[in-house]
């Protein structure tokens, strides 16, 4: 008697997925470069002057400290204690990390790990910041739809047919989702998520933290939108800004999806097609998008001072690990589960002392489009 052979799925090799993004944001790139040249690249870098550079650093910091502030009123609401200085200067390690390395998420997730470390409960500490990341995100959703919905754009008219019958699925698939688990017995997984529900709402949407975490996405989204106003202009553009802000919309969508090179790759595609679409020049949008990357980066680079900080006060401190390291002051105040969360790969992250931060004593909380 023979046996049959289970047939297998060719699996994708683990490097292939995890370089993945940056292939994709390459082949965008290059599929750029020759449709349309090199000369919008440096026509764009050219037009960028020092005032400019002054402005980008500006936004930057308004951004920075209403992320970070939001970043804080999560963390609270999670019972984390987390000052605000020490808060921006990690964000902005985070912001600089994003748009350095491929990804632009390694910062967040450098941020995430180290700051649930130093209050002792890396899954509360990672909660916070997929929190906070998600305010965001919720944001340029809520804001993003009305400008679409509401202002000429390229796509106007198919965001109005599809809005109906894509909020008529989504509550129909949320009134599925509520009848199964009302007629489902209690389980674990279903306790963890209405554990992680609660907690959401009371960081997110809760009498004390909701009007503060509203107000800085608010600003937050302001920034980037006028950053990117700034750089269409910088970049030689006429459009008002009534044109730009639906454009401006659909670049930050682009920027969240994690397919870039240092934040280059789909906000360019994106930002091309939809300046071609509304009658402005893909060339006139590749530049904007171009000078829109740069004056983020710019906007990022303290972010580089703080790395070279924390790298400096590390070797300063020295590799003294023989009396066992303080509880950072920063720390939970409330009491907080002592079960064992760091899993290898993160602990590794967290032993490297450059180009990331020191170690968790120095009394710092450790530390993403974006839209």
């Amino acid at each position: 008697m023979t046996t049959g052979t289970r047939a297998t799925t060719p699996r994708i090799p683990r490097a292939v997925r995890t370089h993945l993004g940056t292939v994709a944001g390459a082949v965008i790139l290059a599929v750029l470069l020759w449709r349309l040249g090199t000369g919008v690249f440096l026509d764009g870098l050219r037009r960028i002057d020092g005032p400019t550079l002054l402005a980008a650093l500006g936004i930057g910091l308004v951004t920075t400290v209403f992320s970070a502030w939001r970043w804080q009123l999560v963390a609270r609401g999670l019972r984390i204690r987390l000052p605000l200085g020490p808060a921006v200067a990690d964000y902005y390690r985070a912001l600089f990390l994003n748009a350095a390395l491929p990804g632009g998420v390694l910062g967040d997730v450098h941020r995430a790990v180290r700051h649930g470390q130093s209050t002792g409960d890396l899954g509360r500490g990672v909660r916070a910041v997929v929190l906070e990341r998600v305010a965001g995100q919720v944001a340029l959703a809520l804001v993003g739809g009305a400008v679409l919905l509401t202002m000429p754009s390229p796509v106007l008219a198919e965001a109005r047919h599809l809005a109906p019958p894509v909020a008529l699925a989504a509550l129909g698939a949320l009134a599925v989702v509520v009848a199964l688990r009302m007629n489902r017995a209690p389980s674990r997984r279903g306790r963890a998520l209405r554990a992680t529900l609660a907690e959401a709402r009371e960081g997110l949407l809760s009498r004390r933290n909701g009007p503060g975490v509203a107000l800085s996405s608010a600003v937050v989204l302001t920034g980037h939108l006028g950053m990117f106003v700034l750089a269409a202009h910088i970049a030689g553009s006429a459009a008002s800004v009534a044109a730009l802000l639906p454009l401006a919309v659909l670049a930050l969508l682009a920027m969240g999806l994690p397919l870039n090179i240092g934040g280059f790759g789909p906000r360019e595609g994106i930002t091309a097609w939809a300046f071609a679409a509304a009658g402005l020049g893909a060339s006139s949008g590749l530049a904007t998008a171009v000078v829109y990357g740069v004056l983020s980066f710019v906007a990022s680079l303290p972010g580089a001072v703080v790395l070279v900080v924390r790298w400096c006060e590390g070797l300063r401190s020295g590799p003294a690990t023989a009396n066992p390291e303080p509880r950072p002051a920063y720390a939970s105040s409330f009491p907080v589960s002592s079960e064992k969360y760091v899993p290898k790969e993160a602990a590794r992250l967290a032993s490297n002392a450059f180009p990331f931060s020191a170690d968790p004593s120095e009394g710092r909380p450790m530390t993403p489009e974006s839209v």
